[in-house]
């Protein structure tokens, strides 16, 4: 039965609160598309992308207009590209360029899967994806690339990390002309989920179906303004609230998704509940954080109130679906949100604190601006230090910092759009190369031995 104030309430949250689906992401599966020559292989994954995703974009915007839901973006994700190299051999950027002309003939925001899965060691195609990755992401406009260095099962790959520190300093300094943007679409996992339809990181696993349609919702401002109107809660019962608001957001979720599906004719995936900020005003995690009871985000209390957020999202989301996916939980990227946007500037957040903070919610030190001089090492001690937190408590995280080049720690990058804008935030300068320089691998914890 229908009822008329669930309607009501929804479309306020629509209207008022930012209430959006962040994306559907078409998943694609291109093992069918391998050939040992790489130019006929880039060939089937263009015709296989044209074909799959050819009306993704269209739909998505006649569930929009039919249902009055904002989807903010279509993007579509494909197997991790460095399995193609490793077949095809030549230069992976060409695979780049294809995944680039197929996103702007089908119009999609973004294609992720510009990927290499190296926690346990490098296979044909890894390096040589990795090391393109710098020339792939400066060339194109489209195109998303991760790196999976770590996992709970198998360690971390401290040889890949030292080269993704290598490489994301170098994606800076090919777009220091354009706000280092390249660094801004690169992230490092540990623990990398193969059904994420989320950017910078989504790519189709191995596991996954040849198609699929993934869903990301988000809704920070919906959540906020549910506990503004309750200043007597005590904390079960915030906890309580937003985990029924949660319900309601992914409850929206599954239906875009399971329509989208039936309308493509490709079966639904996943709803991924994550609480994905944007720079808009009333759209952010860190004032949901500080609506609970903080002064600012940073402060003392900022991961114990982050905690019982991130649960809360997840079990409300458990409740509305069984198709719960992803990476699910809060996000804090620093420049895609307001309030972290705020708090990094007036020196209440710092990179130590959000480091503790990720042990507790979504991905890790996400769009986070580092002075432009920050060494290779620095960035890779970094990245260690984010993907052992992964690895002891069986999450994931993930790392993807963005060195300012030729700024210093107040200035600030200006991305637009969802990727918003930045401070150049302090980092430790002391040098952990000679530990970084040692390679091998991190093994993995004894916890993981469950068989």
């Amino acid at each position: 039965m229908i009822n008329t104030n669930d309607i009501l309430e929804t479309i306020r949250m629509i209207q008022d609160e930012c209430l959006d689906i962040r994306t559907i992401t078409m998943g694609i599966s291109l093992l069918d598309c391998a050939d040992t020559d790489i130019d006929k292989a880039c060939q089937k994954v263009y015709d296989k992308i044209c074909t799959k995703a050819e009306k993704l974009v269209e739909t998505g915007e006649q569930i929009e207009k039919e249902y009055g839901i904002p989807i903010i973006n279509k993007r579509v994700s494909v197997t991790p590209i460095a399995i193609m190299a490793g077949i095809s051999s030549g230069d992976p950027v060409k695979y780049a360029l294809t995944l680039e002309k197929a996103a702007q003939t089908i119009g999609v925001n973004f294609i992720g899967g510009y990927s290499a899965l190296v926690q346990k060691g490098f296979a044909a195609g890894d390096l040589e994806l990795i090391n393109s990755i710098p020339q792939a992401l400066a060339s194109t406009q489209h195109i998303c690339s991760s790196v999976n260095i770590g996992s709970t099962k198998a360690g971390i790959n401290l040889d890949a990390v030292k080269i993704m520190g290598q490489k994301i300093k170098e994606a800076a300094e090919l777009t220091k002309d354009d706000d280092c943007i390249a660094a801004g679409k690169l992230v490092v996992f540990c623990n990398a989920p193969e059904d994420n339809p989320f950017m910078a990181g989504a790519f189709h696993g191995i596991s996954e179906p040849d198609c699929v349609i993934n869903v990301g919702v988000s809704g920070p401002g919906v959540v906020r303004s549910a506990v503004s109107k309750h200043p007597d809660y005590s904390i079960n019962e915030i906890a309580e609230l937003i985990k029924k608001t949660a319900f309601k957001i992914t409850r929206m979720g599954q239906l875009v998704g399971v329509e989208a599906s039936k309308r493509l004719g490709v079966p639904f995936g996943i709803v991924d509940l994550s609480l994905a900020p944007t720079p808009a005003v009333g759209d952010s995690v860190a004032h949901i954080l500080e609506e609970i009871g903080l002064e600012q985000c940073g402060a003392a209390g900022t991961t114990a109130c982050l905690a019982m957020l991130n649960d809360a999202v997840k079990k409300g989301g458990v409740m509305a679906s069984s198709s719960v996916g992803g990476l699910s939980g809060a996000f804090i990227p620093v420049s895609e949100d307001a309030g972290m946007i705020d708090a990094a500037r007036s020196g209440s957040l710092t990179i130590e604190k959000l480091e503790a903070m990720t042990a507790v919610c979504s991905v890790g030190l996400d769009m986070i601006v580092i002075p432009g001089d920050t060494s290779p090492e620095v960035i890779s001690g970094i990245i260690a230090d984010e993907a052992a937190i992964g690895m002891v408590n069986g999450k994931t995280t993930a790392v993807r910092l963005i060195p300012a080049v030729g700024k210093k720690i107040g200035d600030e990058l200006e991305f637009g759009g969802l990727l918003g804008s930045g401070p150049v935030m302090k980092v430790n300068t002391k040098s952990p190369s000679k530990f970084i320089n040692r390679g091998g691998k991190i093994p993995a914890p004894l916890h993981s031995l469950k068989n």
